[in-house]
């Protein structure tokens, strides 16, 4: 049976899948020609895709169960979110950026770091304790509501406003489908 840990987990191996290709990539500064530019652009937008319907459902699902299961949960889970709403942060200036600019570049080193440090955290210091703290059956329950919940997530970083599981419940299907309305007509996240 699948449980949250193997959901998360391949959502953590996609990401820093991503990572180390945009680490390994040609830039801008390397010497780059349009089409590579685009191509990187093209995995940054995957990316914060990714990042972005991943981080919704960790915010509507995992941490609430941190807070409630863990002796120190509300202290990990603060500082998840943290790390989080500043990877938001980052991933908003970036989606709006030009990797022709040499800040897409000081940006994306910038999340990169912050992403594998984050990744880390969640892997090493939470996890560990929440299996602990988790039967196979609840385990298994919130590995579901995260899958379901990652289908309808917003595919966009919106710093500060779905800031709350809440929120993230009661506006996010709008905010997600507004989205990928968005993501439709620009073609944001095909190849």
């Amino acid at each position: 049976m699948t449980d949250v840990f193997d959901v998360l987990g391949r959502d953590h191996e996609e990401v820093k899948q991503m990572l180390s290709q945009l680490e390994e990539g040609p830039t801008a500064a390397t010497g780059t020609d349009e089409d590579q530019r685009q191509s990187r652009k093209k995995l940054v937008e995957q990316l914060i895709i990714e990042e972005s319907r991943h981080e919704a459902v960790e915010q509507m699902f995992v941490w609430p169960t941190v807070r409630q299961k863990l002796p120190d949960g509300d202290r990990l889970a603060d500082r998840a979110v943290a790390q989080e709403q500043e990877g938001e942060e980052v991933l908003s200036k970036l989606d709006k950026s030009d990797p022709s600019d040499p800040e897409f570049e000081q940006l994306l080193g910038e999340f990169i770091a912050a992403g594998r440090e984050h990744i880390t955290f969640e892997e090493s210091l939470v996890w560990p304790e929440l299996r602990l703290a988790l039967s196979a059956e609840e385990a298994e329950q919130l590995a579901d509501r995260c899958e379901t919940a990652k289908q309808a997530a917003p595919t966009r970083p919106h710093p500060g406003k779905l800031s709350s599981p809440e929120a993230l419940q009661s506006t996010g299907p709008v905010v997600a489908a507004t989205d990928r309305i968005r993501d439709a007509i620009t073609g944001r996240g095909k190849n």
